[in-house]
């Protein structure tokens, strides 16, 4: 039965949990091919001819990207209404656009025709995470539409429960597909079957997962919108103008969760572009040219399964925060979260046997699952009616700017600082989780007051 809210609005109606789960399956797809090129992107770039120190510099566009696209679509998102709906249009396009960029990526280098491979796996990558943002926006912004207050922690974890499940299977399907007969040697355009294969599979689990969302879950059109959420303000500038306008109007929790971000982000731009030659150096004890051998290839598989058990552990982690977040406090649940994920990237340093990455990640999968659920539930509260999805995007300017960051600076440090030493990059990164930690306890968090419900 619906309640009256103090501001005259009607609360929305409560979902059931597989209706949560069909609303939210598309992210299990997003993540799917996310965890591809987070684990083997750095990789392939490699074995198109990078250097270590120039990867964060190929890895920096797309955050760039993101930076631009995700405030756009979550603004033209708030403005958008069709027959397939306000939000639908837009993630169904990027998963087209992902799908796509999945296949090309492990084939650029038939392309040297054009540009020298390297080149053109760098843009793919751009092209790549750029439509993983227009898919993945409107996702957070349709957990708010659609969910009342008292269920917004079960929606972001359910969320991040179907991201984990995405995310184990993409990390650990090369090795995966390597036990079962697909060669782990590199072919004429140094990409190996194991590595492209997996990219095939990851287009084909994106745009099927974004397709279930599409046709089983609803949106309310704009009059049961407004009747939710209270009528929305009328724009009185053009659509970057009223970007710009919201940016400097954005709520103080807003504001104080941008530092947690940083540092969160951050650390893992970090793990995910340093983490396969940290373990082959560092671990595996390669030297010298190392990048074409059986071994390398060896020590990315690990890393990119140890990616997976991370997303295992978040997966699993994500269905118990609510629980928790009832019992200690959204924030607390965080910061202890974050120490974590802390602990976890700094334990690599005293790693040697490889196998000993999977009790490392475990740690990282705990802060993963938080930081893709309670930033999230924490800002809810705080957004003012018809602005969920350009806030939203606003928001994942404290997402991007870190990593474009790291992506200028994370390349010098190793090279100059570390003498090339990519462990100390993630040595970097644990005391930067740590630091979110410390952060979030003095975020405001306008609905901790709030009981959270299942």
């Amino acid at each position: 039965m619906s309640m009256q809210s103090p501001a005259g609005t009607v609360q929305k109606p409560r979902l059931s949990l597989s209706q949560i789960f069909l609303m939210s399956t598309g992210f299990l797809g997003i993540q799917f091919g996310f965890a591809l090129q987070n684990g083997n992107a750095s990789r392939i770039l490699r074995s198109y001819g990078a250097d270590v120190e120039h990867l964060p510099m190929f890895w920096i566009v797309a955050p760039l990207v993101g930076m631009i696209v995700q405030p756009i679509i979550g603004h033209y998102s708030d403005k958008t209404w069709n027959r397939i709906g306000r939000r639908k249009p837009y993630f169904l396009v990027g998963a087209i656009l992902s799908s796509i960029a999945l296949v090309l990526l492990p084939n650029s280098g038939h392309f040297t025709a054009v540009l020298p491979a390297l080149w053109i796996g760098a843009g793919i990558v751009m092209i790549m995470d750029a439509s993983f943002n227009v898919a993945m926006e409107p996702f957070r912004a349709l957990v708010a539409d659609n969910l009342p207050v008292d269920q917004s922690t079960t929606g972001f974890s359910i969320q991040t429960f179907l991201i984990g499940l995405g995310a184990v299977v993409g990390s650990a399907l090369p090795e995966l597909l390597a036990s079962n007969g697909f060669s782990m040697e590199a072919g004429p355009d140094g990409i190996a079957d194991n590595i492209r294969y997996s990219f095939y599979a990851g287009a084909a689990v994106f745009i099927i997962a974004i397709l279930i969302t599409v046709v089983f879950s609803k949106e309310y059109p704009p009059a049961e919108y407004e009747r939710y959420h209270g009528k929305q303000a009328e724009a009185t500038s053009s659509g970057l103008t009223e970007i710009f306008s919201d940016f400097g109007k954005m709520p103080k929790t807003m504001r104080q969760l941008g530092l947690v971000q940083f540092f969160s982000w951050f650390a893992l731009f970090s793990m995910w572009v340093f983490t396969t030659d940290a373990v082959a150096t560092h671990v595996y004890g390669l030297t010298g040219d190392y990048t074409d051998s059986v071994e390398y290839n060896e020590a990315g598989n690990k890393v990119s399964s140890a990616f997976g058990i991370y997303n295992l552990v978040a997966m699993v982690y994500a269905l118990c925060l609510p629980f928790i977040a009832k019992w200690v406090g959204r924030r607390l649940t965080h910061a202890i979260s974050l120490i974590a994920g802390g602990v976890g990237l700094i334990s690599i340093y005293f790693i040697k046997d490889p196998a000993m990455l999977n009790y490392s990640m475990i740690g990282v999968g705990l802060a993963w699952a938080s930081i893709l659920a309670m930033p999230y539930v924490i800002l809810s509260a705080s957004i003012p009616a018809g602005k969920l999805g350009i806030y939203m995007g606003i928001f994942n300017f404290f997402i991007t700017l870190p990593q474009i960051i790291n992506g200028f600076i994370g390349g010098s440090i190793v090279k100059h600082l570390y003498a090339g030493q990519s462990i100390y990059a993630i040595v970097l990164a644990g005391i930067f989780m740590l630091c979110a930690a410390v952060s979030v306890i003095y975020v405001y968090d306008p609905g901790a007051n709030k009981k959270s419900s299942l």
